[in-house]
């Protein structure tokens, strides 16, 4: 009775050993012994596409990565320049803290500094309190913004992400809110600050944050992002880098070697998958019906770049479809319609389409022009 125990199991081996792929994420087994994170995703920051995923979808705690929904969402709701009034809920706040005072009045942009470089506690309650009116009506703003994004497996109890019922977050759902975060200049410049000096009421000496995240220092080329622990939810970590023009983002949560996943994440997106563009802008749709009455070509309004392996290029098809009644084309500049881009069969992006004179069209009106002015200088000659 032993056979079918042992079969199964060697099923089970053969299954972890393959490479999966599904709806354009990537699952490989060699990264996923060298990694020791429970759940890890890398994600085209530009294109939002996962290139790796492992248990993505699993609710886990989060801790400090909490703060990354606080930074977009007060960047997003409030001047950076507002001065935030300490109130004495935010002092003392338990774990890591840049050490406000009850009363203290300090800058919202330096509180967000103290926010992800340091990971202040109190720097999360003080935001929260200014921004939202109150706790509760901060961590509502998160909540819409986490429904907004559509981030169905991630729910906000805090803005700190000290351990709380019903506080969690995935791996792939803080990847998507890290890209989203990331693409907005001064959550970006805030979380590629190796270290920031800002004033200190009442003392003599300033304060200096020196950034929690090592990555900044390890990985060539990383940006960002946030570190995290409790002793519940261990140590989480997201790290981003750019190389060539290109940003990665990495999750991993309850890792005991964060930094060496992150790095190992991070190296696989960058050698395994290449931007390649498959729409250039102008480009003409050889295949749509051209208005030969008013020589109008159909052309992408837009470029579009799509990270792939070497193997998907042979997989990407680009469909023209026109959604405007060819009979109603009767000037340049009009949207007609979308390239839609699939990948396996599955639709990736799309591009508008646009009416455009054609070249040789505009070649013969230049033409007759230069006649027409040369007739006419020779006339008054």
């Amino acid at each position: 009775m032993r056979y079918p125990a042992l079969l199964t199991a060697a099923i089970l081996a053969f299954l972890l050993c393959v490479p999966q792929v599904m709806a354009g994420k990537r699952e490989d087994s060699e990264l996923v012994s060298k990694i020791s994170a429970r759940a890890a995703v890398v994600i085209d920051v530009n294109t939002d596409r996962i290139l790796f995923e492992k248990k993505a979808q699993q609710r886990m705690r989060i801790a400090s990565l909490t703060k990354i929904m606080t930074a977009i969402v007060a960047i997003e709701n409030a001047d950076l320049k507002e001065t935030v009034t300490v109130s004495p809920r935010a002092v003392g706040v338990e774990g890591s803290s840049i050490y406000l005072k009850e009363g203290e009045k300090i800058p919202l942009e330096h509180l967000l500094y103290g926010l992800m470089l340091r990971s202040g506690n109190d720097a999360a309650t003080a935001i929260a309190e200014h921004v939202g009116g109150s706790l509760p009506g901060f961590v509502y703003l998160m909540n819409e913004k986490a429904h907004y994004l559509g981030l169905d497996d991630t729910h906000f109890k805090n803005p700190h992400g000290l351990d709380a019922p019903n506080h969690y977050s995935t791996a792939e759902d803080m990847a998507r809110l890290t890209a989203y975060a990331l693409r907005n200049p001064a959550f970006k410049k805030i979380v590629s600050t190796p270290v920031k000096t800002v004033p200190w009421p009442g003392e003599e000496w300033h304060r200096k944050w020196y950034n929690k995240n090592k990555m900044l220092r390890l990985y060539p080329g990383a940006d960002g992002v946030k570190t995290g622990y409790t002793k519940l939810s261990k140590r989480t970590l997201v790290s981003s880098a750019t190389r060539e023009g290109r940003q990665l983002a990495t999750v991993t949560l309850n890792a005991s070697n964060d930094w060496n996943d992150s790095m190992h994440l991070l190296e696989y997106g960058f050698v395994h998958y290449r931007p390649v563009e498959l729409i250039q802008k102008g480009e003409e749709m050889s295949d749509v019906p051209v208005s030969k009455k008013l020589s109008l070509s159909v052309t992408a309004e837009k470029s579009f770049t799509y990270p792939l392996t070497e193997e998907e290029r042979k997989e990407v098809t680009v469909k023209p479809i026109l959604t405007y009644p060819l009979s109603k084309i009767d000037k340049e500049g009009m949207r007609v319609g979308m390239a839609r881009v699939y990948l396996k069969g599955e639709v990736v992006g799309s591009v508008p389409l646009v009416t455009r004179t054609n070249s040789a069209s505009v070649s013969s009106v230049f033409t007759d022009w230069m006649t027409v002015i040369t007739y006419v200088l020779g006339k008054e000659g």
